[in-house]
């Protein structure tokens, strides 16, 4: 009976993790009500293991490079007045 009992639960923890993955279930964690100061812009995907990311820092644009070693600072300019995400 105990053994049962341990087969439901993990049971449940399986379909409670695949619902959230699967985006039946909505969770306000991480939800904001302020302005995002880090958010990801556009995505470029050179090779499957190389690409160019452009992301909006606290009012500047910031291009970085991911490879499989790391990334790489490539360049920051300031965003375009009406330039909107």
């Amino acid at each position: 009976m105990a053994a049962l009992s341990v087969l439901a639960g993990f049971a449940l923890l399986g379909a409670a993790l695949w619902a959230s993955r699967r985006g039946f279930v909505r969770t306000r964690i991480g939800v904001s009500r302020r302005p995002r100061s880090l958010e990801p812009v556009e995505k470029l995907m050179l090779t499957p293991q190389h690409a160019l990311h452009l992301i909006r820092v606290a009012g500047r644009d910031v291009i970085v490079a991911t490879h499989p070693q790391g990334c790489t600072f490539i360049q920051a300019m300031p965003v375009e007045r009406g330039a909107s995400a």
